[in-house]
């Protein structure tokens, strides 16, 4: 038997000071979910790099040191892991993606832009008048390939979808919570809805090529969505044939692991008193035969609407962990 979790760890952490009071009272609550979910993989979102000594003001060097110490005593702090990186091969300042598995990593890339070219668009209520510009997703796709025991290669694909929040547009912000229109907010929303079903169609695009070159590959889709089911990027990236019409597709299908979760305890985030299923963990037709079951770790959940919900008060994450296991 094996475990895969999922974990939206809650921006961990920008600052540079590990001495900072909202990260020491994080770690032990955060080290103790971890310690709960005793995952033999390990997917992590939110994760954000600390700035190094060793780096100039046009090239910083970071690392994960606050991830590192929230690790420390814990079986994770000794398992392989790959990560996000920019361009110059560093962490992200903010919200990289982790994969860590207690068995050797064999191959990994990263995927933004990769199977779709940048968009152009002009924003329509900008102020001043803007020209098209491109329009891209910030965050990529990570993709680890590891050989699990008994079972073989397993691909592992961590994904932070765009939030819901709307995408800024000049000139119609009055300050960071208030909107100067409806069409500017709702633009704003528009252009976040198309970044996060833009990394849908592209982690889809991945998926096919992955099943084109091996029809019986093992296959885990997992991480923060910002989607419920039924929605479309979870649609798109589970390619269903109910929504393709062709049956020959159905070895491409992939099977959530949320379905096997009680209805009254399926969720992962909690807004405005309401229970959401924003985190995934979605599997291929070939591992689901392995599949035993699934579980959301949201005892804990506060509402992260409330206007007092800061980390001060609530250390843990504001997103359930989603962990399944597997013969």
């Amino acid at each position: 038997m094996f475990r895969i979790a999922t974990f939206n760890i809650e921006n961990l952490d920008s600052s540079s000071d590990l001495n900072n009071p909202e990260l020491i009272q994080r770690i032990p609550v955060l080290r103790m979910m971890l310690k709960r979910l005793n995952a033999d993989i390990l997917c992590l979102q939110e994760v954000h790099g600390q700035e190094t000594s060793a780096h100039t003001s046009a090239r910083p060097k970071r690392n994960f040191a606050a991830l590192d110490k929230v690790l420390e005593t814990t079986q994770y702090a000794g398992y392989a892991r790959v990560s996000t990186l920019t361009s110059d091969n560093q962490p992200y300042d903010k919200r990289n993606l982790l994969v860590l598995s207690r068995w050797p990593i064999v191959e990994h890339a990263q995927y933004r832009n990769h199977f779709i070219d940048t968009l152009q668009y002009r924003k329509v209520t900008a102020s001043p008048a803007e020209e098209s510009r491109d329009l891209s997703w910030e965050r990529p796709i990570l993709h680890a390939q590891i050989d699990v025991p008994a079972l073989g290669r397993l691909h592992i694909i961590n994904l932070h979808l765009k939030s819901r929040l709307a995408s800024s547009v000049a000139g119609q912000k009055l300050n960071n919570y208030t909107w100067a229109s409806a069409a500017g907010w709702a633009e704003g929303f528009y252009l976040s809805s198309i970044k996060r079903v833009g990394q849908a169609l592209e982690t889809r695009v991945l998926l096919d090529s992955l099943f084109d070159s091996t029809p019986e590959a093992n296959i885990v889709v997992c991480g923060d969505f910002n989607a419920e089911p039924g929605e479309v990027p979870v649609e798109a990236i589970c390619g269903r044939v109910e929504n393709t019409g062709n049956p020959n597709l159905r070895s491409k299908v992939l099977i959530p692991c949320s379905a096997a979760i009680a209805q009254s305890v399926r969720f992962s985030h909690l807004h405005q008193g309401r229970g959401n299923l924003l985190d995934h963990m979605l599997i291929s037709q070939n591992l689901s035969s392995n599949f035993v079951q699934a579980q959301l770790y949201n005892e804990n959940l506060h509402d992260e609407s409330l206007p007092f919900a800061s980390d001060v008060k609530f250390p843990e994450s504001d997103h359930a962990p989603f962990v399944a296991s597997f013969s």
